[in-house]
């Protein structure tokens, strides 16, 4: 009995947090040190949010509705990767309070939790990145936890403010982080009544308020969430490796283009205070462009720059890289090369010598071969140089 009443109040309990985030039954410390495992409850949401995908076989497409949803996909991971990410985890750049309560919203847009909770685990990855403690490392836990699974876990739940101090000082932040799930709500009333007015003012547009929520929000929030999660996933099992970090972070540049950057993972991990992940030109960065265009208005400044000692250590990475190659692995292939084609050539000459062909242009027409004694030509004076006397 005492069993049932305590899984009623776990219950209860992960059902108030979906309003208020910071609730709980248990003191936050129990909760992390419980170990790993998909807790149902947990899982509502993200189930609630793919199936909402399937109301456009309901609602249908139009062009308006789905430029929307690419639209606000791309607005909303630029909140992901310049605003949780590089300004709230790493604080890559400063801004004013004001302004930092407005990032704090528009990065509450894209259905990731609060900030505070955002940054906590972001910070605890890089301590931790790919050691048992790591939450979300696809080598100690495996592709699938470390893309969704690890968020359906009770013990990562709470935020851990201690580990977010200079954040937590601030009590609107706390707010927004408290009740994550209330800009979400509005955020999705808003496209919803958005549509109904479009579709009065603007037929032309054929969209309605179901089709620009199941657009705008469902479908552009779920490609979003997997996005975001490519990046735990898929950069540290998929990529090149520019410089030797302790974890195994790569680059990739597919990721780039659908994080907007976030893709240059190991550049990133080898120098986290960088505005920029992409180090060089070629590396396409849309976040540190769309963080430069910010800064033009003034609500943000103080981009942080990647030092020069680390763009020295790439170039004798590179080198090092490229002396590896060309004696190690060049050479070994030509030798692989040698070891096949040798056996073959010499089969062929072979062959070719004991052809009857071959045997029949060898053999002279005119007679025997004449073979000339060794000791006569030992007998015979050699062949000099030697300049005439008068020339000395």
């Amino acid at each position: 009995m005492s069993s049932f009443i305590a899984s009623v109040r776990r219950l209860a309990g992960s059902l108030v947090q979906w309003i208020d985030a910071d609730y709980s039954a248990e003191p936050p410390e129990v909760v992390r040190a419980q170990p790993d495992g998909v807790d149902f409850v947990r899982c509502i949401p993200f189930i609630i949010l793919h199936l909402g995908c399937l109301g456009v076989l309901w609602v249908g497409w139009s062009w308006f509705a789905v430029a929307a949803a690419v639209v606000l996909y791309v607005v909303r991971m630029f909140a992901v990767t310049g605003i949780y990410h590089r300004y709230f985890s790493h604080k890559s750049y400063s801004t004013s309070r004001f302004g930092q309560f407005l990032l704090a919203v528009w990065g509450g847009t894209t259905v990731q939790r609060g900030a505070l909770w955002w940054a906590y685990h972001h910070r605890h990855h890089h301590q931790h990145s790919d050691d048992p403690e790591d939450a979300h490392s696809p080598h100690v836990h495996g592709f699938w936890w470390s893309h969704i699974g690890w968020i359906t876990s009770r013990r990562n739940f709470p935020t851990d403010y201690s580990k977010v101090k200079d954040l937590a000082k601030y009590p609107e932040l706390v707010f927004l982080n408290r009740f994550d799930v209330l800009v979400p709500v509005l955020f999705a009333t808003g496209l919803y009544f958005l549509g109904r007015f479009l579709g009065h003012a603007a037929p032309e547009l054929h969209t309605s308020g179901a089709q620009l929520l199941i657009w705008g929000f469902f479908i552009s929030t779920t490609a979003l969430f997997h996005g975001t999660a490519s990046i735990n996933s898929f950069t540290h099992l998929w990529g090149k490796r520019r410089f030797q970090t302790t974890d195994d972070s790569r680059n990739s540049f597919l990721l780039a283009i659908i994080c907007l950057g976030e893709g240059w993972h190991n550049n990133h991990h080898r120098y986290q205070s960088s505005t920029r992940s992409g180090f060089y030109w070629w590396e396409i960065d849309p976040t540190y462009y769309g963080l430069k265009l910010l800064s033009f208005t003034g609500l943000i400044w103080g981009f942080k720059e990647v030092p020069e000692s680390i763009y020295h250590e790439a170039e004798q990475n590179a080198h090092r890289d490229t002396v590896r190659r060309f004696s190690v692995s060049s050479v070994q292939e030509e030798i692989n090369t040698l070891k096949r084609v040798l056996p073959t050539a010499a089969a062929i000459a072979i062959a070719t010598v004991n052809s009857p062909e071959v045997a029949a242009q060898m053999k002279k027409k005119d007679g025997p071969a004449i073979h000339k004694d060794v000791s006569e030509l030992a007998q015979q004076p050699p062949a000099t140089s030697e300049r005439p006397a008068d020339q000395a």
